[in-house]
């Protein structure tokens, strides 16, 4: 990892119930975390702001919520977000079938309409040398009302600054599940 991380007690003492949740659910501090960390207020923004796109409440259901943020992590290479969130997507789905076909989406037959829509406006938002067409919103309109579409390009975007983030500090995969290769359009990539 290219940034330093300080050790538990040397952050500020109302990030470690953060901490202590984390190591709770995923039985380890995420590295990322300790980095954000850093700049508590930074942190801070950055937790209340995914617990609001993770919510219960949302109108996207949890297993699509992470299917975009696995494909945005795949896009961004991002090695530790891809750890993680096919982790939580295998256990929202119940296996690793939609994680090891993601790459391929458009070509799967594992995949509804409903979530290559979905995918296609992932891919659109965060591709740079892609956009949302007129049409691309038409047909997403037809499974998602517009709060819910705010709710889906919001996900998208904190998937995509996120993964960035993680991926320039080379943050690692923490070991949380078996991840196969995959091809993107800029070549072959092991985890």
């Amino acid at each position: 990892m290219r940034m330093p991380v300080k050790l538990l007690q040397q952050y500020p003492w109302y990030l470690r119930p953060f901490f202590w949740l984390q190591k709770r659910k995923y039985g380890q501090v995420l590295q990322p975390a300790l980095v954000w960390a850093r700049v508590p207020v930074l942190f801070s923004a950055v937790a209340i702001f995914y617990g609001l796109l993770d919510r219960k409440s949302s109108p996207l259901n949890p297993a699509l919520r992470s299917l975009v943020i696995v494909r945005v992590s795949q896009i961004n290479w991002c090695q530790f977000c891809m750890d993680l969130n096919a982790y939580t997507l295998a256990q929202r789905e119940g296996s690793m079938d939609k994680v090891e076909a993601l790459t391929h989406w458009n070509q799967s037959d594992l995949f509804d309409e409903y979530e290559k829509i979905v995918l296609e406006y992932t891919d659109a938002v965060t591709y740079t040398d892609q956009k949302v067409t007129d049409e691309l919103m038409r047909r997403l309109s037809k499974y998602l009302d517009a709060d819910a579409i705010i709710e889906l390009t919001a996900l998208i975007a904190f998937q995509n600054m996120s993964s960035k983030f993680n991926s320039a500090i080379d943050a690692p995969s923490q070991g949380f599940c078996q991840l196969p290769s995959i091809e993107t359009r800029r070549g072959k990539w092991r985890y």
